[in-house]
């Protein structure tokens, strides 16, 4: 059986329909790759702060933001979420690189929403194209996402909405799991972005290394991680999740200087907000596929 084929089995396995592309980014042969549909559209859920991250530490080596600049998240008015800033009881006034390292080690969505606010849909569209990335579409930011779900359940507020897409007898289907209809990615587009990031060729010697390490720091270790469970082996990556959407892209580097750019997208039979088996499928499928692209060396 192919290392796709054996991919494919993982996410059947894990009761999830999955979508992934794993390829060399130092230490491998050009050209090899392992995908399981790697350019069918999905839904990013908050793997869209990837993108955003890019486009705003470009616009800092263009000199048009300052990354210290101060800024105050105030409860009544940021973005709501579970982790970060979102959960905080009184306004927090950070910078906005570190807004920017928020968003991308704990997902927080008040700062990911104020830095959208700052870098433009627009521009992270446009630097998306100009990095060729064509099927890779932001539409907004998780106040957008949120209001959507409100709207599409019947709800009152996000905790109700949470509540009726986790449901396993609701008949809901948001927008949030449309890529048609929401910011949508594929596969191939993200391990692109990341390669190209890791080899230096979009962002200055700083801020290459900036995005290296706030990915290295990311807390979520039950989807990649729990596929390189090695003190040895760096995981770098960024999660995206909505409801039976369950994402993790990033770079494994391994000690002996091996890495490698991995996306995985799932969307889970069952709607229970806590689904061990659908998360480690993404480190298992990971890992599947890098341990058939190391044999290639």
């Amino acid at each position: 059986m192919t290392a796709s084929g054996r991919v494919a089995e993982v996410f059947a396995d894990a009761a999830v329909r999955g979508w992934m592309h794993a390829v060399p980014v130092s230490g491998g042969r050009a050209g090899v790759d392992v995908g399981v549909g790697a350019d069918d559209p999905v839904v990013t859920a908050s793997v869209y702060k990837l993108p955003l991250f890019v486009a705003f530490c470009r616009l800092v080596d263009a000199g048009d933001l300052d990354p210290r600049e101060q800024v105050t998240l105030d409860p009544s008015t940021r973005t709501t979420g579970p982790t970060g800033v979102s959960q905080m009881s009184d306004p927090v006034r950070m910078s906005l690189r570190d807004m920017a390292r928020s968003m991308m080690a704990m997902s927080d969505n008040a700062a990911a929403d104020e830095l959208l606010r700052r870098v433009g849909v627009d521009r992270v569209n446009e630097t998306m194209r100009s990095l060729g990335l064509s099927s890779t579409r932001i539409v907004g930011g998780t106040s957008d996402i949120l209001e959507s779900l409100v709207a599409d359940t019947g709800t009152r507020s996000p905790a109700e909405a949470f509540a009726a897409i986790g449901d396993n007898d609701s008949v809901v289907f948001p927008r949030g799991y449309d890529p048609v209809l929401s910011s949508a990615t594929t596969p191939r587009d993200m391990t692109t972005l990341l390669s190209a990031v890791w080899s230096g060729a979009v962002l200055s010697a700083d801020q290459t290394a900036f995005v290296r390490a706030v990915m290295a720091s990311q807390i979520f270790t039950a989807r990649l991680r729990s596929g390189f469970p090695f003190a040895d082996v760096v995981v770098a990556g960024k999660t995206g999740t909505l409801g039976a959407v369950r994402n993790e892209v990033g770079v494994i580097e391994f000690p002996d200087g091996d890495a490698f750019a991995v996306a995985v997208f799932t969307r889970a039979a069952r709607a229970d907000a806590l689904l061990p088996r659908a998360d480690a499928a993404i480190g298992q499928a990971a890992r599947t596929a890098i341990a058939e692209l190391r044999k290639l060396v």
